[in-house]
């Protein structure tokens, strides 16, 4: 067998287009060539930068995989006024042409997983319903927009913005295109107060296998425990790994 080759870890920008918008990200490099890669989708109001996506992306480095974590549209550093371009459908787009640029990069291989946290598991999973792609990681992913609706309005918590936002440009329901997704872990705490952790168990009745379920006693919508982190980090990679092997 031939040694693999092996270069010093990097971070590098990297930027694209999608629907006219630039995207701005980050490209975690490990010390091997052409490695696969991991796109990380944030959630609604977060951004590439989230701790969460950091410390995966340092991870995955460490076993080998790239990984790719940019802002999508309207948030962070890429271009486009939050509420006027915001969707699902935006974000798909931008998840997409994410996909295309990392298939087409000079330092990175043909393999390709996605991580989505929240709404960017979401986008993820309809990405994945029509995409070839090798394996996916959610955390709290909504099917439906309706429950982050009804949270919403039960805190009060709009983010200050209109109801009119959440009614049309965020109504969504992706739980009847779900079969044809596989080698999918599926991470939900069971006191998520955004996200019922309902959708956990019909995410996993529904999609194909290989798959499963870890559903985090008493964990939050943000998983906020260290040792949930602490699991997950060691799980997702875990997952990576078994099915980006080169």
């Amino acid at each position: 067998m031939l040694p693999v080759q092996r270069h010093t870890k990097r971070i590098i920008p990297v930027s694209f287009f999608s629907q006219g918008l630039r995207i701005s990200g980050h490209l975690h490099l490990p010390k091997e060539k052409k490695p696969p890669v991991v796109i990380g989708s944030h959630g609604l109001f977060s951004s590439g930068n989230s701790p969460k996506q950091i410390a995966l992306a340092n991870k995955c480095s460490d076993i080998g995989l790239a990984y790719l974590r940019f802002d999508h549209r309207g948030c962070g550093k890429s271009e486009g006024d939050f509420q006027e371009v915001t969707s699902l459908a935006g974000r798909v787009a931008d998840l997409s042409e994410a996909l295309k640029t990392i298939r087409e990069h000079p330092e990175t291989g043909d393999q390709a997983a996605i991580f989505g946290s929240s709404m960017g598991g979401t986008t993820g999973l309809t990405l994945a319903s029509d995409h070839e792609i090798q394996a996916i990681v959610t955390v709290a992913a909504p099917l439906r927009s309706d429950p982050i609706l009804r949270a919403g309005k039960k805190t009060g918590d709009l983010r200050g913005l209109p109801l009119s936002f959440y009614e049309k440009q965020l109504r969504f329901d992706i739980s009847n295109n779900l079969s044809g997704i596989s080698n999918i872990l599926i991470f939900h705490g069971d006191s998520d107060e955004t996200v019922p952790v309902a959708d956990a168990h019909e995410l996993h009745a529904k999609v194909s296998h290989p798959k499963k379920l870890i559903i985090q006693e008493g964990g939050d919508h943000s998983m906020s425990s260290l040792f949930h982190q602490i699991h997950f980090m060691k799980a997702t990679t875990e997952w990576f790994r078994q099915w980006l092997a080169g």
